[in-house]
């Protein structure tokens, strides 16, 4: 199920109220914030400062920022430990292994927060919609929330030939994998952490894809995605290989595709040989006949064909 941000307004608004009986709760909250890097010494410490300065004027809960570095080959972790050194709230791990999904695999699993989310380094996308990124997920509205370039509503300063390649991997995954959300990489998302970590296990790819395959699979398995348009400007000395990663993304949606095909075909087979499973089952309604999971057996069983 996915939903459309009609606005910023009315989306932060329950973050913005700091008085009544739920203020307290409010402020014990934890939002973790990842930061993917790989060699990126010249522009972190100017990215982090202002992510931090936002959120600390801005959030009404405690927060904190990971510098999430895999085998950078410059000072990029250096630059890191000084702004733990610096700021408060801020910490830094290393890996051995590039992946900006290899990076937020690690730090998503590992977090303790209520929340989990990440944002590209460059800070392409404007922070005033990091609010309305938190409040879905925050009031229990949704599951996930993903910024997106190509909502209504969203502003977007980018080249020709990067809007093209957007919109026409955007198309693909609607057409091949049936894709109910506008724009799959944005460099903005966010979840709830437990049910981020119940899908972690199931998404196989730790590059450029792992986007894509998360929101895929959650959207499979029901969950509620929440879609905020953002305000975006390409970084001109991005380092992100078009090509290289557009090949990466049409061979993920191949593996998919075909997954859910054979998912589909194996299904059949098993409905038709054995009927409904009683396995997992938690609860039943006797005015039906219908045995019913339980969210957390719906959450962590294995994607269900659509």
């Amino acid at each position: 199920m996915t939903h459309h941000a009609g606005g910023h307004g009315t989306a932060s608004s329950l973050l913005l109220t700091t008085d009544g009986p739920h203020a307290g709760a409010s402020r014990e909250r934890l939002v973790e914030v990842a930061v993917p890097v790989y060699n990126e010494e010249k522009i972190l410490a100017r990215s982090v400062r202002q992510l931090h300065s936002y959120l600390t004027d801005n959030l009404p809960f405690r927060f904190v920022i990971t510098i999430a570095e895999n085998a950078s080959t410059d000072g990029t972790f250096a630059v890191a430990q000084q702004l733990c050194a610096e700021l408060s709230g801020v910490r830094a791990v290393h890996l051995d292994r590039k992946g900006r999904g290899l990076a937020l695999r690690h730090v998503w699993g590992s977090s303790d927060a209520d929340i989990v989310a990440y944002m590209d380094a460059d800070m392409s996308t404007g922070l005033d919609a990091f609010l309305p990124l938190m409040a879905p997920l925050l009031s229990g509205h949704s599951d996930l929330a993903t910024g997106s370039r190509l909502a209504r509503g969203a502003t977007v300063v980018r080249s020709g030939k990067r809007e093209i390649i957007s919109r026409s991997y955007n198309l693909l995954l609607r057409a091949v994998l049936s894709a109910r959300f506008a724009d799959a990489q944005c460099g903005f998302k966010a979840g709830r952490t437990e049910v981020i970590k119940a899908l972690l296990p199931d998404v196989k790819d730790n590059a450029w894809f792992f986007d894509t395959e998360l929101l895929i699979l959650a959207q499979r398995r029901g969950l509620r995605i929440y879609q905020v348009p953002v305000v975006w400007t390409e970084d001109p000395d991005s380092k992100v290989d078009i090509v290289g990663t557009a090949l990466a993304d049409l061979r993920g949606v191949a593996r998919l595709r075909f997954a859910h095909l054979s998912k589909q075909g194996l299904s059949k087979q098993g409905l038709s040989k054995q009927g409904c499973s009683k396995q997992g089952f938690s609860k039943h309604r006797p005015d039906t006949g219908i045995q019913c999971r339980s969210a957390s057996t719906e959450l962590n069983a294995p994607e269900q064909p659509r």
